[in-house]
């Protein structure tokens, strides 16, 4: 697939507008979304390790969280929210995926919406209103992209950092596929394994393990979506053997892994999300 339109069971026509080059901020990806078709758009939400915001230009987007608690128009996904889908029509949404150390300096509280969906609103209050109106009334995608990327550098240069070490452990996680030990990884940053824990889980929302499986997780589901047998993904990504990530994908799903390989929402990962910077 390339940026353009796209279908799915007929149903959904999709164009898909991506930046024609990489942003100044390390660990932000952007992609606008724009959904038309005469049935409702219901779509299983993927968990991936980065937060996601949905800036809706229409107030067509609904977002629900596995609780059934529902956020019209813009909204905020933390990290692995099971259960969440979007639901519309006629959607025209800008969605951004922010890397946590890049969401704790821009949303200030990230690691209290993980696992969970919360109003834009309630974490982007400075502003809000004027950044979406200008996001609405502008033309192109082109420019809507440059707009979000300096009011996202803006809050990124003047909000909290990470501390060293909670930093160094979430980019060796993802150096290392989510295949480091915690007690290997807490050795590598001077900390012990209970502090490690205990400031990354502030700063981060979830712990250590829980990051690493997000990460190995978020691996395994695109080798499926890419057509990999189950058997191979599982041994390929670091599971013990198919069951093991056969539950891995249930814990974060909800679904089995042949529903999970063939969801629109990883379909369009290739188009809107080629190349993974986090």
């Amino acid at each position: 697939m390339r940026p353009g339109e796209w279908a799915r069971d007929g149903a959904a026509v999709w164009k898909v507008a991506v930046p024609d080059q990489p942003g100044r901020l390390p660990g932000v990806r952007m992609a606008g979304f724009t959904g038309r078709t005469t049935d409702l758009i219901d779509l299983p939400l993927i968990p991936y390790p980065a937060v996601t915001l949905f800036l809706d230009f229409g107030d067509a987007l609904l977002i629900t969280d596995g609780g059934g608690e529902t956020r019209c128009g813009s909204a905020v996904a933390g990290l692995a929210p099971r259960g969440a889908r979007g639901v519309g029509q006629n959607i025209d949404c800008l969605q951004i995926r922010l890397s946590p150390p890049v969401a704790h300096a821009v949303l200030n509280a990230v690691a209290a919406v993980s696992g969970t969906v919360v109003a834009f609103a309630d974490l982007w209050t400075a502003d809000r209103g004027r950044l979406q109106e200008r996001l609405r009334d502008t033309g192109s995608w082109a420019e809507r992209f440059a707009l979000a990327e300096d009011a996202l550098a803006h809050r990124y240069a003047a909000g909290p950092a990470l501390d060293p070490e909670v930093s160094f452990a979430w980019h060796r996680l993802v150096a290392g596929r989510g295949r480091v030990r915690v007690d290997r990884l807490a050795a590598e940053s001077g900390w012990s394994r209970q502090r490690l824990w205990s400031r990354f889980r502030a700063q981060i929302g979830v712990t250590p393990k829980r990051a690493a499986r997000l990460i190995r997780f978020d691996e395994a589901v695109h080798r499926l979506a890419a057509g990999g047998r189950a058997a191979a993904v599982a041994a390929e990504t670091g599971y013990a053997d198919q069951s093991h990530l056969h539950r891995e994908i249930t814990a974060f799903t909800g679904m089995n892994p042949s529903t999970v390989a063939t969801t629109p929402w990883l379909a369009v990962d290739d188009v809107a999300w080629p190349a993974p910077t986090l």
